[in-house]
């Protein structure tokens, strides 16, 4: 066994990613504190072929060193908006024919692993702050709640941990309803 190199790879230059056809997700950031954290978002959307991300609030966009840090690049890739509040964010993908999907621990919140999303359907995930979750507002403007259940003392993961988790997890699941 090796590893492979970067040419066996086989990756797509940011020009030929922002041509290709994409996921049809978007990932919405609801007052993210950590600039960490959206670099890493933006690895996970880069790494999925997302729509985009919509950076909302007090989420820093970049050009910055610390998202640059955790995205290597993906920020050059991966197209992204920022809004000053996260509602006109969400109504603006509603009126676009959005499913949007709070990742909040709510009642009436549907499991992950009992999620079944449609390869028809283009969706929306939100991401709440690291300490606060999404916004109440926010919230109310949602369609539906998923959660990843949890087995430990702690009753969060970290906003980058879920994105990773849930991206993959639809990307999965709407390529096997094809």
């Amino acid at each position: 066994m090796r590893k492979l190199s970067m040419e066996e790879l086989g990756r797509k230059t940011p020009g030929l990613f922002r041509d290709s056809d994409k996921f049809p997700v978007i990932i919405v950031l609801d007052n993210i504190r950590s600039m960490m954290n959206t670099g890493s978002v933006f690895r996970t959307a880069d790494a999925f072929l997302l729509e985009g991300i919509y950076l909302c609030g007090l989420t820093a966009t970049p050009p910055h060193r610390e998202i640059h840090k955790t995205a290597l690049g993906a920020t050059e890739s991966v197209s992204w908006r920022y809004f000053e509040k996260t509602t006109d964010a969400v109504e603006l993908l509603k009126k676009e024919g959005y499913t949007v999907i709070a990742l909040e621990q709510t009642t009436g919140s549907v499991s992950l692993a009992d999620f079944r999303p449609e390869s028809t359907k283009r969706y929306a995930l939100v991401f709440g702050n690291e300490v606060k979750g999404v916004d109440d507002k926010v919230l109310k403007l949602c369609e539906q709640s998923i959660e990843i259940p949890q087995f430990g003392t702690k009753h969060s993961l970290n906003i980058s941990v879920t994105a990773g988790i849930v991206v993959w997890d639809l990307h999965t699941k709407m390529r096997l309803t094809k």
